[in-house]
């Protein structure tokens, strides 16, 4: 079964080392995401409609909002996967035009061929958070190597005002959608079903779609999930509620629905996500 290795969260968001031997559902992240393969077999992701590789000479670049799911084949053995999800504010502190990073073509591709410095990196991230999991500094300055290196590789960052103006047709200018967003992210648990939220903001059915997913780039449910699974990271890594009332609160009745949820989107039970979370220690940072 697929769980979480390791997990360090902080300003910069967070970084979660996988083992993967199970696929994960369609689903999106409001960060720049980037995902390496430390070891194991190589593997594959659906990125939108195209299916990308990982492997030792790839890695998958996925933009903010960008639809993907984990297309593991069954046949093969684990990757260890190292899963970045990377918060524009803290890029900004690198460069500033970095805080585009969550403009919907920062990455202008959805694979990239690694050079062996991104392979070391990525390795040397890996091997720090197993051997010296509370060493949170550490992490943050070698994780801040390592994603200046891929930005620099795999982005035209010179060229980031261009993602800013585009990133700006994402503010819905129909009211309804924009009191769905708001909806959405203010009680995520609240709402049950899209055929009643899109009657909620007098819409039909397959307007509210259409017109939701050509603003948002996803889907209702999708954009759902993600306030669902942000909230879920949070109260998990946080450690003070049970997985009961975090899946109540989250609109999940029944305790095993959100226990699934949660592998289905993060990779990893939420048991096991809160114990690799806690090596961390006491001094551990959550993000800002």
């Amino acid at each position: 079964m697929s769980n979480a290795l390791r997990i360090a969260i902080g300003r910069f968001g967070r970084v979660a080392l996988l083992d993967m031997d199970r696929p994960l559902v369609r689903h999106a992240h409001p960060h720049c995401h980037v995902l390496l393969k430390v070891e194991g077999a190589d593997t594959q992701f659906s990125v939108r409609d195209r299916t990308v590789l990982l492997t030792d000479e790839s890695a998958v670049l996925i933009n903010a909002w960008e639809p993907h799911a984990y297309a593991h084949d069954l046949s093969r053995p684990k990757t260890v996967i190292l899963a970045l999800y990377i918060e524009p504010q803290w890029l900004e502190h690198f460069r500033k035009n970095w805080g585009a990073s969550h403009a919907p073509d920062f990455f202008e591709s959805a694979v990239g061929s690694i050079t062996p410095n991104i392979r070391r990196l990525a390795r040397e991230l890996a091997e720090a958070m197993v051997h010296a999991p509370q060493a949170a500094a550490l992490h943050e300055d070698m994780l801040g190597r390592l994603m200046i290196t891929v930005i620099e590789r795999f982005t035209a960052w010179r060229g980031v005002p261009q993602s800013i103006s585009a990133m700006a047709v994402r503010e819905p200018s129909d009211f309804r959608i924009r009191k769905a967003v708001m909806l959405m992210k203010e009680s995520p648990g609240t709402i049950s079903d899209m055929d009643t939220l899109a009657a909620d903001v007098g819409m039909s059915r397959a307007h509210f779609f259409r017109q939701f997913e050509s603003v948002m780039r996803v889907s209702p449910r999708v954009y759902l999930n993600v306030q669902r699974l942000e909230r879920a990271v949070s109260a998990v890594s946080d450690g003070q509620e049970t997985f009961a009332d975090i899946g109540e609160r989250l609109g999940f009745s029944v305790p095993a629905h959100f226990s699934r949820f949660f592998h289905d989107h993060a990779g990893s039970s939420p048991s096991v996500f809160r114990s690799v979370t806690r090596l961390a220690g006491p001094q551990f940072e959550t993000p800002r």
